[in-house]
């Protein structure tokens, strides 16, 4: 599903290396040539340009945007340039060890992976960084947030279509139980739930603990958890829904207000774009009554318009 516009037949990576070259060349550089490139290429062909532009020029393709671009078109344009495993991990190690310490940003790639990705995720992790994806989570998160990230890292969850009917009652019966009687629900439970349940599991969950005892388990995660612990348990349970409205949700906050935040518009973006963008659209125009396109033009200006629209692909 991915919104990714590919000429046919492509240039050569050879053909599109020289001709940013010579966009680089003189004084500035000219954004409207790299953008009308590297916004229609796909993964393997993109490395593909890094590595001839590097054999042609013994020149990093990476620093060369560095240095000749600015602002929200450098930032998303480097992004872009990168693997996904690369996106996730250099992403996560800004939000968990950066000046500011950004632990929902943090949820929104963690909650939103499977565990068999987490795994890569953290070995990934390790081997750039020489540090442990857990050891960070700990040295910043807190409470109840830190002990569900800390059994969403470390827990390996089934990821098949099957599930258990009888082991979904006695999981509503324990939630609706631990919540009786006292000011609030035990934490712990939510976060052996959440963090040990396949997304098969919790979508059933959901749908039994309404039936049960007539409240989704959405409204119960905002009645009884805060800040970054409901954000984390928001979003793993959104996203064992419907991956691709959650996306959709998380775009319209990035754009809705006073300012845009560019750094989630531009994440969601260029990560989603070659995976499952084409839903993410559909959702947010069931969800809002309106394009994403038009959002996203309406809120940005210039190359660094032209290059996300481009990614997004047509209406």
């Amino acid at each position: 599903m991915s919104t990714l516009v590919i000429p046919s037949p492509a240039p050569s990576p050879r053909d599109d290396a020289t001709q940013l070259h010579r966009a680089f060349k003189g004084i500035g550089c000219d954004a409207a040539v790299v953008v009308n490139i590297l916004s229609h290429r796909n993964a393997s062909q993109r490395d593909a340009i890094q590595q001839e532009f590097e054999t042609l020029y013994s020149y990093d393709l990476k620093k060369e945007l560095s240095s000749e671009l600015h602002g929200n078109l450098k930032k998303a344009l480097l992004l872009w340039m990168k693997s996904p495993m690369e996106r996730d991990i250099s992403t996560l190690r800004q939000a968990v060890t950066g000046h500011i310490p950004e632990l929902k940003i943090a949820n929104q790639i963690i909650c939103a992976r499977t565990s068999s990705h987490i795994r890569q995720i953290k070995q990934a992790y390790n081997t750039t960084y020489d540090a442990h994806l857990e050891n960070d989570i700990e040295a910043q998160a807190s409470g109840n947030h830190k002990q569900l990230m800390l059994a969403y890292l470390r827990t390996t969850r089934y990821e098949g279509p099957e599930i258990d009917r009888h082991l979904i009652e006695i999981d509503a019966k324990t939630m609706h139980k631990s919540g009786e009687k006292k000011f609030g629900m035990d934490e712990r439970v939510l976060i052996q739930i959440f963090s040990e349940r396949s997304r098969a599991h919790l979508v059933a969950l959901d749908a039994a603990y309404q039936k049960m005892y007539g409240r989704e388990l959405r409204k119960t995660i905002k009645r009884e958890a805060t800040g970054n612990f409901k954000n984390a348990l928001s979003t793993i349970l959104q996203c064992a829904h419907n991956p691709a409205k959650y996306y959709a949700t998380v775009l319209r906050k990035a754009m809705k207000g006073l300012g845009t935040k560019d750094t989630t518009l531009i994440r969601v973006i260029v990560t989603r774009a070659e995976v499952d963008m084409q839903k993410i659209k559909e959702e947010y125009q069931k969800l809002y009554k309106k394009p994403l396109i038009d959002a996203v033009h309406s809120e940005t200006l210039g190359q660094y318009r032209t290059f996300l629209i481009s990614l997004l692909g047509a209406n």
